[in-house]
């Protein structure tokens, strides 16, 4: 907090305040003292600096205006050049000074009020409607200690409840920024997504912000409030958008900024009306070895928000419909693209279970953004977490996994490796249950796939310089019609993965054509019979049905059992109750993704 303008009683004004008493000798400049928090009624220090023409430079006037967070410009009420001087000098001076984007508020400070009868704010008024800058103005007096208390409480809310963000004075009406981050609240709230806030979610968002809920009659004299100043901003005895602006606009008018910045900051906003580094990306530690998935409150948490855009009740996301579940983004986080690795119904629309697919993908391979968008989304505000970190569960080492000959993960990637032309489009197709036909018309080049009945993350993969090769299980696939097909998939194995303990499946692509000899010094299932790998399994998505699961199992049971998967292929009775054992787990999935829509 930083004192300007000279011999209007400035100094005796911060003395007053810190020894309740008027002082009967002033000095020049008044040394810097700080208020401790326990204090104030904000609970927070506040630093008092003091300026003085006659011991300080304007150098050091020009360093303490670009380090103060709130100045109070002093005049005396008795004193018109006092009060021109505000703004012939003063004003312009701390603009100057000031970045335009960040202008540091002001309080004018109208002190010797003891010596007139009469009040400034006439005078006064026509300036604070020039200035935007100017939070308030305070008269007081220093003799009499009138409202001295009180500047240091305006002072103090300037800096932690600035009007300048929310409201503009001259239009007398939210400022675009704030209006944004109200709806994105709104929006939020509105846990049903009806455009109404009912009483059951305004008491949420009550308790929510301030701990407490509305008693029925304060909620009817919230809405009465709202009815007796425009016609739209209740709707059946709910509270619209329009009435929900028009509330945090009465609250700033009357000075209450407080009330709004409590909501904001409570759903993740800094001063500018930005969300924080902290509220989108909270702190979570992932050793290595280990991955990220979704738990279950973040599953039920994700079904809510689908259940309440999905208008229509079909269980896919139409394009409007994603494009309101998203407007609580600064951004559409979801192109077409993601339309062609998770499944869709019919008309191309992302389905309730490729929507799920689609998060789990995100978690597993970005985990930043996924509590990026669970950030935008509310939850850990709808969930009362402390953060969205709360969501995501890091699973245990690998290696921990391999010795204890189990896992506890749900969520398995396989990596698809294959040369050009190869199949290994059809073949990530053919997981989302699209054949050659419908994968065509897809144009689908996108190299991630995700199945939540899987619970399965699929790669194309082109091998580039440090290409990151970790993952579950590897699919080598080669075209049979091909004959300079399999050398690359040889290759890569004995570079990447001869010795690796990840196993390994060669895809024998294309099967509905006619098979041909490699050019390659073994045969593939002489490569494999030497490596110790599984026959090569034949594949084709060339069909007029859904393809065929069964490969994607055996692929799932594999990533599952990693320590058995080389060591019993021959051994029938290991994969007939290992493939079991991954199907039952698919089936189980596909019920809660069942149950979960009874539930909708």
């Amino acid at each position: 907090m930083f004192f300007c303008t000279a011999k209007v009683g400035k100094t005796s004004l911060i003395m007053s305040l810190v020894s309740e008493e008027f002082p009967d000798e002033v000095p020049l400049r008044a040394e810097e003292i700080t208020i401790p928090a326990d204090v104030t009624p904000e609970r927070v220090p506040t630093h008092i600096v003091d300026y003085s023409e006659a011991e300080q430079s304007e150098e050091q006037l020009y360093q303490e205006i670009s380090k103060a967070n709130v100045i109070c410009i002093v005049y005396s009420v008795n004193s018109k050049k006092s009060i021109e001087k505000v703004t012939s000098h003063w004003i312009p001076l701390i603009n100057d000074r000031t970045d335009k984007d960040s202008r540091v508020p002001l309080i004018l400070v109208g002190n010797k009020s003891d010596l007139v009868e009469h009040s400034s704010m006439e005078t006064i008024l026509p300036i604070m409607n020039q200035f935007q800058d100017i939070e308030t103005c305070v008269e007081c007096s220093a003799k009499n200690l009138k409202n001295i208390s009180e500047l240091f409480y305006y002072a103090q809310k300037a800096v932690l409840h600035p009007t300048g963000p929310l409201y503009c004075p001259e239009e007398k009406e939210l400022k675009l920024s704030c209006i944004k981050a109200l709806t994105r609240i709104f929006k939020i709230t509105d846990l049903d997504n009806d455009g109404i806030l009912n009483d059951n979610e305004l008491n949420f968002f009550q308790r929510t912000c301030f701990n407490t809920p509305l008693a029925p009659q304060a909620l009817e004299d919230v809405k009465n409030v709202v009815r007796r100043n425009m016609a739209d901003g209740v709707k059946d005895n709910g509270l619209t958008l329009k009435g929900f602006l028009f509330l945090h606009t009465l609250f700033i008018q009357r000075g209450r900024h407080e009330t709004t910045w409590t909501v904001l900051r409570r759903f993740g906003y800094d001063d500018d009306l930005e969300l924080t580094q902290e509220y989108l990306f909270p702190i979570i530690k992932i050793p290595p070895d280990c991955t990220t998935e979704l738990n279950h409150n973040a599953y039920l948490f994700l079904q809510s928000v689908f259940d309440k855009h999905d208008k229509d009740r079909d269980c896919a996301l139409s394009p409007e419909e994603v494009k309101d579940l998203f407007k609580v983004f600064p951004y559409m986080p979801w192109g077409p693209d993601v339309n062609n690795t998770v499944c869709t119904n019919d008309k191309g629309w992302i389905t309730y279970q490729g929507y799920l697919s689609q998060w789990t993908l995100t978690t597993y391979l970005d985990v930043q953004r996924s509590l990026e968008y669970l950030g935008y989304l509310g939850y850990s505000i709808v969930y009362e977490q402390e953060s969205q970190a709360a969501a995501i569960t890091v699973t245990r080492s690998k290696r921990i996994d391999l010795q204890k000959k189990q896992t506890q993960r749900s969520v398995f990637r396989c990596n698809v490796f294959g040369a050009a032309g190869s199949g290994k489009s059809g073949f990530l197709q053919a997981f989302l249950g699209r054949n050659l036909q419908v994968s065509d018309s897809n144009n689908s080049k996108t190299p991630c796939f995700a199945k939540q009945d899987f619970s399965f993350v699929f790669r194309g993969k082109n091998l580039e310089k440090n290409e990151e090769l970790a993952c579950d299980v590897v699919c080598l696939v080669y075209d049979v019609n091909d004959p300079r097909s399999f050398e690359y998939c040889a290759k890569v194995y004995k570079q990447y993965f001869i010795d690796s303990k990840t196993p390994c499946v060669v895809i024998a692509a294309k099967s509905d054509l006619h098979e041909v000899r490699q050019h390659y010094s073994l045969s593939p299932h002489d490569f494999c019979r030497k490596h110790k790998l599984h026959p090569p399994q034949s594949f084709t998505c060339n069909t007029t049905t859904v393809p065929t699961k069964d490969l994607y199992t055996r692929l799932t049971t594999m990533a599952m059992y990693p320590h058995m998967a080389q060591a019993d292929l021959k051994n029938s009775t290991f994969w007939l109750r290992a493939s079991l054992g991954a199907t039952v787990c698919a089936v189980l999935g596909f019920a809660m993704y069942r149950a979960l829509l009874k539930q909708r």
